[in-house]
C-alpha cells in the first residue's frame, strides 16, 4: 500500500470514526458509550434530566448590553435560571417546568443594582406538554456578594395547570408505605429510569431548582445530571421528608457537583429546603445497568 493510500484511509477513519461520549456525573471522565455531549443550539436542545452539554464558543461577550442573540449563551443562561425560579415556586412530583424557546432578550447595565436582562420566552410545562410564550426578567446583583438572582416571570396559563390530583396520590403513597422509599441512580448511566421513580426523580429537579436559583450567575448554566441517591425520612407530621444527593451539571465550566438536600414536602405546602450542603467529588464510578 502506497503513501497516498495510507493517507486517504486515514483521513476517512478520521470522519467516520465514533464521536459519541458520555460524561460520568461523578468523576467528569468521559466514557464512549453514548452519546450524551452534544452541543445544543437551541435552548430546547437543552435536556433536563442528566443529558449533559458542552459550552459552544460564541463571539459575543457575556457582558454585552442591548439587544442580545437569542439562541447565544449570555440570554440562554438568563433563560435558565427563569426555569429553576418557576420550578422552585409551582413544581411538584407532577409539575416541571423548561425552557423551550428564548424569542428576544436584551441586557442592561443597573447603576447601584447589578445586570438586568428582559426576556421573552417560551416554557413548557413537561407533564401536560402545555406551553406559553411568557415575559421574565432577571436581575444579577453585584457587589462584593451579590446574592441570588432576582426573578419576575409572566406565565399566567402555565400556573393554573393542575396537578392536585397526582400530587395528592403521590403524597398517599408515600405517607401510607410501611417501608420508607429509597433508590439510586435517578437515570442510570445508560439513561433509564424505572416508570414507577419518575415522580421522584422530578421531586429531586425541583428541590434542586433550589440550589441551582441560588448559586447562577452570569457565567453559569446549571442543569440536573442525576440523583445520585434519596431515603425517605419518617416524620411525625404531615409533610413527606426526604434526602437527596445530587449531582449538578455546570456547563460553562463543565463541572459536576455534589450537593446533599434535606427538605419536606406535601400537595399543600410544596417544597421546603431544611438543609443544602455542598459535598466533596465522588470517585466511584455509576454501574451500568442494563
Amino acid at each position: 500500500m502506497d503513501l497516498r493510500m495510507i493517507v486517504v484511509l486515514a483521513v476517512l477513519t478520521g470522519v467516520t470514526g465514533s464521536s459519541n461520549a458520555t460524561m460520568r456525573p461523578e468523576t467528569g471522565s468521559v466514557d464512549t458509550a453514548g452519546d450524551l455531549n452534544t452541543v445544543p443550539e437551541t435552548v430546547e436542545d437543552t435536556l433536563v434530566f442528566g443529558q449533559q452539554q458542552n459550552e459552544e464558543e460564541t463571539e459575543e461577550d457575556v457582558m454585552a448590553t442591548g439587544e442580545l442573540n437569542p439562541s447565544h449563551y449570555p440570554a440562554r443562561r438568563a433563560a435558565i435560571v427563569v426555569q429553576h425560579y418557576l420550578n422552585s415556586r409551582y413544581g411538584s412530583p407532577n409539575k416541571l417546568f423548561m425552557v423551550h424557546r428564548v424569542h428576544r432578550a436584551c441586557a442592561e447595565d443597573v447603576p447601584d443594582a447589578g445586570r438586568k436582562y428582559q426576556l421573552d420566552i417560551s416554557i413548557q410545562e413537561i407533564m401536560s406538554n402545555a406551553m406559553e410564550e411568557c415575559s421574565a426578567e432577571v436581575l444579577f446583583p453585584r457587589g462584593e456578594q451579590p446574592g441570588s438572582a432576582e426573578v419576575r416571570a409572566s406565565c399566567e396559563e402555565l400556573l393554573k395547570i393542575n396537578s392536585t390530583t397526582q400530587d395528592e396520590a403521590f403524597y398517599q403513597q408515600h405517607k401510607n408505605n410501611q417501608t420508607l422509599v429509597s433508590a439510586q441512580y435517578l437515570p442510570d448511566s445508560y439513561g433509564h429510569i424505572t416508570p414507577g421513580m419518575e415522580p421522584l426523580r422530578t421531586l429531586g429537579t425541583v428541590a434542586s431548582s433550589f440550589i441551582m436559583l441560588n448559586q447562577s450567575s452570569e457565567n453559569t448554566l446549571y442543569n440536573i445530571a442525576q440523583v445520585a441517591n434519596l431515603t425517605q425520612l419518617s416524620t411525625e407530621n404531615s409533610q413527606l421528608k426526604f434526602q437527596y444527593h445530587v449531582l449538578l451539571h455546570d456547563m460553562v465550566s463543565q463541572e459536576i457537583i455534589n450537593w446533599k438536600l434535606l427538605f419536606t414536602w406535601s400537595p399543600a405546602e410544596g417544597v421546603k429546603i431544611q438543609q443544602m450542603e455542598q459535598l466533596p467529588h465522588v470517585c466511584e464510578k455509576l454501574p451500568k445497568t442494563n
